[in-house]
């Protein structure tokens, strides 16, 4: 009878020992290493108690789970951004065996497509202070995935309704879309209501999302996958249909928050090495889901394409469950999720054509007037960019270019030299004309003035020279040259002649 005791006493402590001997296990197989932030005491809009109490939940939770947790609570600008090194710090020093996780609960906003965690002092007066004010979800994603990791994992239950006035009439509501697979591998995340929709901060003590996942993550042995999909099944069930929770997933291990080594014996977290994840199967298409779905209950299909959560699942519920109660919300939830994975790409192509796109199907959406802004301001930009490109230059191809013109020559100044060094330059014998000056003389009496006349062989007669048309006049200059000119009486005028040694004049 002892022995019997014995054996069962030994049964149930071996029971209650195992999860503290599975994480030590895990710890011996991983490192897990996690950061917990809870914004609750806003300074400028009203408090959110629930995300305070997450934050402790979801702390205790992952230390059960194997986690050495960092909570930091109520964290301004300057707080949050030394909190993400800090821990960045911790991941890279702990080696590429680690799982890295971080738990936000807390305001989230969506401004010009990228995703803002909202620190507790932040105080906008106007849309273009939350980059200033708040930190970029891309930011922290960055940040830890540039370091050697195992993985990822991100749990935001930041999607609660915009609380700041401000930005009511032009910001998004909900989060933008991320997908994990466009940055590195090894990445999940989860958010705690659809992109693009609100989530409800509960009126218990904590979030819809957050109790669901406090619930579903201390179930053994639910691949990470396996366990959101619950988690988004519960959410819409204790909102009734208002809030499903969303994932993105780049994982190429499996990842477990409790493993037991019972069943299958694999698996990460409690009690397992991590193994190398199964290719995921092939997406569904609309026609497959239309397959899967035809026959059953329409509550049933509805928890199908709810833990789904994808495109084809919901527009194939809306064509076999027409007159179902649940069509309106799954083609609620179609319609959002059409907007936002236009809205993804847009932003992503980031041109004027791609917001003209957007605009003309869903013009009238809450995204419509970030749309037009964003349109204006690539426009700007290109038109700023082509005013560039028309700027003249200083310098010219071919044969504009100042190396192919040939050189002008143009005065230039004498570089002043040394006397001893440079011989004396040539002296030049300059011709300088002489001045006339009329000067008063003293009288005396002078020769009379001789006249030589040069008679030509057919000129005319010695007697015509006191009656001819003209008179000449030499005078001598130079080296006995002799220039002459003469004007008749009858308007002619003569023509000189040079003479050596004489003087004369020509009629």
């Amino acid at each position: 009878m002892r022995r019997s005791v014995f054996r069962d006493l030994l049964l149930a402590s071996t029971l209650l020992l195992s999860p503290l001997i599975s994480a030590s296990h895990a710890s011996a197989a991983e490192n897990r290493l996690a950061l917990v932030i809870g914004q609750s005491a806003y300074r400028a809009v009203p408090a959110l108690p629930n995300a305070e109490n997450d934050g402790k939940r979801m702390a205790d939770l992952l230390t059960n789970s194997g986690f050495q947790v960092t909570a930091a609570p109520d964290l301004s600008q300057a707080d949050m951004r030394q909190a993400i090194s800090d821990f960045a710090a911790k991941v890279q020093a702990s080696g590429p065996d680690t799982v890295a996780a971080v738990f936000y609960a807390g305001h989230g906003l969506q401004i010009d497509g990228e995703n803002y965690l909202v620190p507790v002092d932040v105080d906008p007066k106007r849309e273009a202070d939350i980059p200033l004010q708040a930190v970029r979800l891309n930011d922290l994603m960055n940040t830890l995935g540039a370091l050697p990791t195992r993985m990822r994992i991100y749990m935001l239950d930041a999607c609660r309704n915009n609380p700041f006035p401000a930005l009511n009439g032009t910001a998004g509501h909900g989060l933008a879309i991320v997908d994990t697979k466009a940055g590195s591998p090894g990445s999940f995340i989860s958010f705690s209501t659809s992109p693009g929709a609100e989530a409800e901060d509960g009126n218990g003590d904590d979030s819809p999302y957050t109790t669901a996942l406090l619930s579903v993550a201390k179930q053994p042995n639910v691949p990470i996958e396996e366990a959101f999909k619950r988690v988004r099944v519960a959410v819409n069930q204790a909102t009734d249909g208002r809030q499903v929770p969303w994932e993105s997933s780049s994982l190429t291990t499996d990842f477990k928050f409790v493993a037991s080594d019972t069943g299958t014996g694999q698996g990460t977290g409690q009690g397992a090495a991590a193994t190398t994840k199964p290719p995921s199967a092939p997406a569904k298409s609309a026609d497959d889901w239309r397959r899967d779905l035809k026959g059953k209950e329409p509550k049933v299909a509805y928890d199908l394409v709810i833990a789904d959560d994808s495109a084809p699942a919901y527009e194939a519920f809306t064509v076999l469950f027409a007159q179902s109660t649940y069509t309106p919300r799954v083609r609620s939830l179609l319609e959002r999720r059409r907007v936002m994975e236009a809205w993804e790409n847009a932003v992503a192509v980031n041109t004027a054509a791609g917001f003209e796109t957007f605009l003309a199907t869903y013009g009238s959406s809450d995204l419509a007037a970030t749309a037009r802004k964003m349109e204006e301001r690539v426009r700007n930009r290109s038109l700023a960019a082509n005013a560039s490109l028309l700027q003249p230059t200083n310098v010219a191809l071919g044969p504009t270019c100042p190396c192919n013109i040939t050189p002008v020559p143009t005065p230039t100044l004498k570089k002043k030299v040394d006397k001893e060094d440079t011989p004396p330059p040539p002296i030049k014998h300059v011709d300088l004309p002489i001045k006339r000056v009329d000067k008063p003389t003293p009288k005396r009496k002078q020769p009379p003035e001789e006249v030589v006349v040069e008679q030509h062989p057919s000129g005319p007669p010695p007697g015509a020279v006191m009656e001819g048309v003209g008179i000449g006049l030499g005078i001598g200059l130079g080296m006995g040259g002799g220039m002459g000119g003469g004007m008749g009486r009858g308007g002619g005028m003569g023509s000189g002649g040079m003479h050596p040694g004489t003087t004369g004049g020509r009629y």
